[in-house]
């Protein structure tokens, strides 16, 4: 894959970076209705974010930084500026990455007007990219509103931040507002985006490329993937006799081999299944970018939202056996 080539600042200037996480599209929304978050799996998601970030540990005074008013409301939203004023910080190591796929956001809208197949000469194409934007920027907006509940997170959009692809590699990709907003204490939160291509006219770049371009340009110390599953299976996961596969290595040519569990006979291998809607290229695309993060000497966890595993991936802690979830790493 062909790497965007353009300068960024350094961003070994400001402390680096602790992990990058990606909130599965399928984790945190209802894949099977139209534009439905799965709300019980982002809230857990976003206070067990709040607890790896903690300096103690522990879930502290949350401040609330959502102060919008939400349609129904009866009355406008309570801001506790004085007790904002005195506290001494947040008490976070903010230096977090988020970014987040659509799920039933957006793939339904790209799907059905061939974005991903770009074209815009196409007034069904153009229109399809401007509804694909509206419905993952309004997923975006959500998130950020709820990891808002202490977490201070601004939402940037690939597109708007001039990101852009060639035959669909990435080939544009300023870095440098997510660098600063990192100094400043912010949270970054991205998403898989319709961009413009440069000989397509337009395409989808998925959250899973997203990360693999930042786990190169900021070297996280680990990377975790949050996802509906435990991790990374031999076959789908809805076959009884999936084996879920515990440690993965990547060698420098990018080829990769089960480690754990040791599989008999002919099944060395992973059966990947993707939903006809799924525009980005689903599990497929994310075990390859994966092991192109663990070529760089970026461990990655796979492992299930909502969990006690997922927690501890947060946290950088899955070097128990009793951690349930896929590591890819380097073979080095």
């Amino acid at each position: 894959m062909a790497e965007a080539t353009q300068k960024q600042p350094n961003p070994t200037a400001s402390r680096p970076v602790r992990c990058i996480v990606k909130l599965g599209g399928a984790a945190i929304t209802n894949k099977g209705e139209l534009e439905s978050i799965g709300v019980e799996n982002l809230r857990s998601a976003c206070a067990q974010l709040r607890q790896a970030m903690s300096h103690s540990g522990a879930t502290e005074k949350v401040a609330g930084m959502d102060w919008s008013r939400r349609p129904g409301d009866p009355t406008d939203p309570v801001v506790d500026a004085e007790g904002l004023s005195e506290m001494e910080g947040l008490g976070l190591d903010t230096n977090f990455v988020v970014v987040h796929g659509a799920g039933s956001f957006g793939h339904f809208q790209a799907s059905r007007s061939g974005v991903h197949k770009g074209g815009l000469q196409s007034t069904l194409v153009k229109a399809g990219f401007v509804a694909t934007r509206i419905s993952v920027t309004s997923l975006n907006q959500e998130i950020v509103r709820a990891l808002a509940r202490g977490i201070p997170s601004v939402g940037m959009s690939p597109f708007a931040c001039g990101w852009s692809t060639k035959q669909r590699n990435l080939e544009s990709a300023n870095a440098s507002q997510i660098i600063q907003s990192l100094h400043v204490g912010f949270v970054p939160v991205l998403h898989g985006d319709a961009v413009l291509d440069e000989l397509l006219d337009c395409t989808i770049l998925s959250g899973d490329v997203i990360i693999r371009h930042l786990a190169q340009l900021l070297n996280p110390k680990y990377v975790v993937f949050l996802t509906d599953v435990h991790g990374v299976y031999d076959r789908p996961p809805s076959d009884p006799n999936a084996v879920l596969l515990r440690e993965i290595e990547v060698d420098d040519t990018g080829s990769w081999s089960i480690v754990k569990p040791a599989l008999k006979g002919s099944n060395k291998g992973v059966e990947i299944s993707v939903a006809a809607h799924d525009t980005t290229g689903g599990m497929e695309t994310k075990i390859l970018e994966a092991a192109a993060i663990a070529r760089l000497g970026v461990d990655v966890y796979i492992t299930k939202v909502g969990t006690e595993h997922s927690l501890r991936a947060l946290q950088g802690d899955t070097s128990s056996e009793d951690w349930l979830g896929t590591v890819i790493r380097s073979s080095k």
